[in-house]
Formats: structure tokens, C-alpha cells, sequence
């Protein structure tokens, strides 16, 4: 019997997985003639046609694996990046930094979801209290992050790791412009020495900074902030509160 008549005898869903467990095995078009190629053709898209169903089972399956993949991606990049991602010690420690958990932020000062994202982090850490934050700056949102991003990364190095983060939390939940001017009159307020900070913020070693976090962040494959990681686990974007906290839940109970 001609293979596209045995087809048609096939209905719905049999003849759908019939054509693709063949066409995964022994089927190969190529042995049919041209009429039965045409008649099988017609017959699958009537199929689809009729049951257009199958199509966005497929999309799922489909994305599905995707991100499966992206997943596995993502843990094989942690552990082959783990020392820049976690013991560079220009790196700024929020929280415990004894925590039985580590969270990694690449963020940047001008990110609408990253400023979004600081509360619920700052909760997280305090709800939570065994977690440590280690902060990097990635600036790539123009010239006022690049910037700040040298601002406070040249604050960390003059004055130390307390003045940089009473400067991250400010610039964090700051509004409007970034300006050297508006930077000055912030490190006035936190009692930090404007003229030596800026003095610094071209330097060689503020440049290597945020040239390593670049360089980072690309090999671990971020290109946008906020980004997290999470044990073997990176949250490209925003998460809200609750999510965080089912994530850390996770993470904790897949050690």
C-alpha cells in the first residue's frame, strides 16, 4: 500500500505521531514518489490545520528545551567563572558576609528595574539574615552610568568599603539627573571627600574595575541589569520580593 494512503487511513493525532515517529526513524521521503510526497504533504498540513493546537504544544516544547538549555548553560558558566564572580576583592559585600548564600548583582545607577529591585533586596537581606550580596558595578547606560559607576568605584578605593555603600544606597534610590555636580553634593551630604574622588576617577584602577566587570558579565553572557546569580542559577532582569525568596528557598533546598 502506498504510504500516503496508509497515512490516510491514520486519523487525528495517530496520523500526526505516525508521520513524525517514521520521519525520526525509518521514513525517508526520498523513497517516495513525488505523488505520494505531495499527498503526504497535504495530509499533515490538513492536520495542522485542523488541529492548529498542536502547533503551540509544539512552540512550548520547543521553549521548553530552550530554556532548559539556557539553564544548564548558565550553571557551566558559573563554575567555570567562579573566582571573578566571587572572590574579586573589589568587589563591595552587602548583608552577611558569613551568609550560607551567595547573591552576585550586576547593576547599574541609571537602571529603572535595578532601582525598582533595590528595596525588595535590601528587605531580602534583612528578612532573611544569612545571605551576602557582592555588588559589581556594570555601567551600559550611557555617560551618567559610566559616570556614577567611576564615582563609586573611585569612592570605594579613597575612602573605603563603608563610604561606597553609604553612596551605592543613596545613588540607588536617587531620581533625576547624574551629574559631577549632583555627585559632589552627595559626597558632601555623606561626609566624603568630593575633590579626591574625582581626583581618582580616571585612574587606571577604576578603569580596570569596570573593565573586568565588562568583560565578565560578557562571558557569563548578561548583557542587561539588573542580573543575578544565585548558586548555579542567573535571573536575567527584575525579580519581585516574593520571587527572590522562593529562588533562595530553592537554592538552599538543591545543595
Amino acid at each position: 500500500m502506498p504510504f500516503a494512503k496508509a497515512l490516510t487511513r491514520l486519523g487525528g493525532a495517530a496520523l500526526f505521531t505516525a508521520s513524525t515517529a517514521l520521519a525520526a526513524s525509518a521514513f525517508d521521503m526520498a523513497d517516495m514518489s513525488d505523488a505520494e510526497r505531495e499527498a503526504f504533504r497535504a495530509e499533515v498540513r490538513a492536520y495542522l490545520l485542523d488541529n492548529p493546537e498542536v502547533l503551540m504544544e509544539a512552540v512550548d516544547v520547543y521553549q521548553q528545551r530552550q530554556a532548559d538549555q539556557q539553564v544548564a548553560n548558565d550553571a557551566d558558566l558559573i563554575a567555570a567563572y567562579a573566582g571573578p564572580i566571587y572572590d574579586d576583592s573589589n568587589d563591595a559585600v552587602y548583608g552577611n558576609p558569613d551568609g550560607d548564600l551567595v547573591i552576585v548583582e550586576f547593576s547599574d545607577y541609571r537602571c529603572g528595574y535595578c532601582k525598582k529591585a533595590y528595596p525588595d533586596v535590601q528587605a531580602l537581606l534583612e528578612k532573611d539574615g544569612n545571605i551576602k550580596l557582592i555588588v559589581k558595578e556594570f555601567p551600559i547606560l550611557g555617560d551618567a552610568s559610566v559616570l556614577a559607576a567611576r564615582f563609586a568605584v573611585a569612592t570605594k578605593l579613597v575612602e573605603g568599603d563603608e563610604a561606597y555603600l553609604k553612596l551605592h544606597d543613596e545613588l540607588m534610590q536617587a531620581r533625576g539627573d547624574i551629574s559631577e555636580g549632583a555627585l559632589r553634593r552627595l559626597a558632601k551630604d555623606l561626609g566624603i571627600d568630593a575633590d579626591k574622588v574625582i581626583a581618582e576617577m580616571d585612574s587606571d584602577g577604576v578603569t580596570a574595575v569596570l573593565a573586568q566587570n565588562h568583560q565578565l558579565a560578557t562571558a557569563l553572557q548578561i548583557s542587561g541589569t539588573p542580573a543575578f546569580i544565585l548558586g548555579d542559577q542567573m535571573l536575567r532582569g527584575y525579580v519581585p520580593y516574593d520571587g527572590m525568596v522562593e529562588i533562595v528557598k530553592e537554592v538552599r533546598a538543591n545543595r
